[in-house]
């Protein structure tokens, strides 16, 4: 039987797949870094205002640029009213107690079904931290 060749084939003219994931000198498939991004939520609402509508990926990577900045000016905004006031949490009464319940439970569903040792970004935000934190597992 011929032995075959070693190098990869080329991907036909005209092919839209190509090869995506690199192959380290073992064998075995490199794992593809996962980047967290909003447009999942994004066209979500999209759907529920205007069924009939798409967006593009440019508009949706500037929805998700916008939904960035204002999370980060509102976790910044939050840090400095927790600092001035010397308080670790801005929420009163009642609503801080069903946001602590709510907190809880998305964790508890979180960890359970996916990984442990996960440190919820609320938390550090809550805390005075002003830039998200992100945890590469």
């Amino acid at each position: 039987m011929p032995e075959p060749s070693k190098s990869a084939p080329a991907p036909k003219k005209g092919s839209k797949k190509a090869v995506t994931k690199a192959q380290k000198k073992d064998g075995k498939k490199r794992k593809r870094s996962r980047k967290e991004s909003y447009s999942v939520y994004v066209y979500k609402v999209l759907k529920q205002v205007h069924p009939d509508t798409g967006i593009s990926s440019k508009a949706m990577g500037i929805m998700n640029s916008f939904v960035n900045d204002i999370f980060e000016r509102i976790a910044g905004e939050a840090s400095r009213l927790a600092h001035y006031n010397k308080r670790s949490l801005l929420l009163p009464g009642e609503l801080a107690k069903h946001a602590v319940s709510e907190g809880t439970k998305a964790v508890t569903k979180y960890t359970s079904s996916k990984r442990h040792g996960f440190e919820p970004r609320s938390w550090k935000i809550l805390h005075g931290a002003t830039k998200p934190v992100h945890h590469n597992y």
